[in-house]
């Protein structure tokens, strides 16, 4: 059997309960966009259902601890299918043992669960840190970024909580959606195609008239605090990764 959900959180969620009602003896996880028919294997489309989800998700509140709940989000924000699959029998293997067995590395899904959400959580921490914010003519501060996975989520209330006083826009381009901060509340927005596209190609023509100048100063602060006799450049490659230069003003 083969089980064909949309690749939502509440998809996957939806597609748990319904194993567990039907339980086949094999079965085989994938997304609608991965998918692809087999004339020997049935199918079974997943129909997102909040209230099957919502008792999944509050099963998993009681069975694993706070820090494997946010390693469950982390891994299904990786947008990997792979890691979908590992989190569906995860799943499976957290309801049909008891508490603690999240600390058995020996099972290969929790170990690959774990392994997904390391790797999110440093993507998040390189998009707190890399991040750089350009000032529009309107004084909006806007960032466009494509992280390798869907970080958006995680680094919400770190740029709210540090640019409390600002209104900012940081918009994933790979993802086609963003967050707006308006002083009062961070929203997610979504832009049309064209106004995306513009965007991307129009940014320093809608930044405020300082924005070179502000550019210009963190250059030369850059340049100056930077010790060409300690020059280590494979070093500052192992922390600063060059797909990260794109968004550092002193790059450019």
């Amino acid at each position: 059997m083969i089980y064909v959900f949309d690749g939502s959180l509440e998809g996957l969620l939806t597609a748990v309960f319904e194993y567990h009602e039907r339980r086949p003896s094999k079965l085989i996880l994938t997304t609608a966009e991965c998918y692809q028919p087999d004339v020997f294997t049935p199918a079974h489309r997943v129909d997102n259902d909040p209230e099957k989800a919502d008792r999944v998700w509050k099963a998993l509140h009681r069975k694993l601890p706070a820090k494997w709940l946010r390693i469950f989000y982390c891994t299904y924000l990786s947008e990997m299918p792979e890691a979908f699959r590992d989190l569906f029998e995860f799943c499976r293997y957290i309801f049909s043992n008891p508490s603690g067995a999240t600390e058995n590395y020996g099972n290969p899904h929790v170990l690959a669960v774990a392994g997904y959400a390391r790797k999110v959580e440093r993507e998040k921490h390189r998009m707190e840190a890399f991040i750089r914010f350009q000032q529009s003519s309107d004084g909006l501060f806007y960032c466009g970024i494509d992280p390798d996975f869907n970080v958006i989520p995680l680094i919400m209330k770190h740029f709210k909580d540090r640019y409390a006083d600002q209104t900012w826009v940081i918009y994933d381009y790979k993802r086609h959606y963003g967050i707006y901060y308006n002083l009062d509340k961070v929203e997610e927005i979504y832009l049309k195609q064209e106004d995306e596209k513009n965007l991307k190609l129009q940014r320093d023509k809608i930044a405020s008239a300082q924005e070179p100048l502000y550019a210009s100063l963190w250059k030369d602060y850059f340049k100056s605090t930077n010790i060409k006799a300690r020059k280590n450049t494979k070093l500052h490659v192992r922390h600063v990764p060059r797909r990260y230069w794109k968004y550092l003003t002193e790059k450019e």
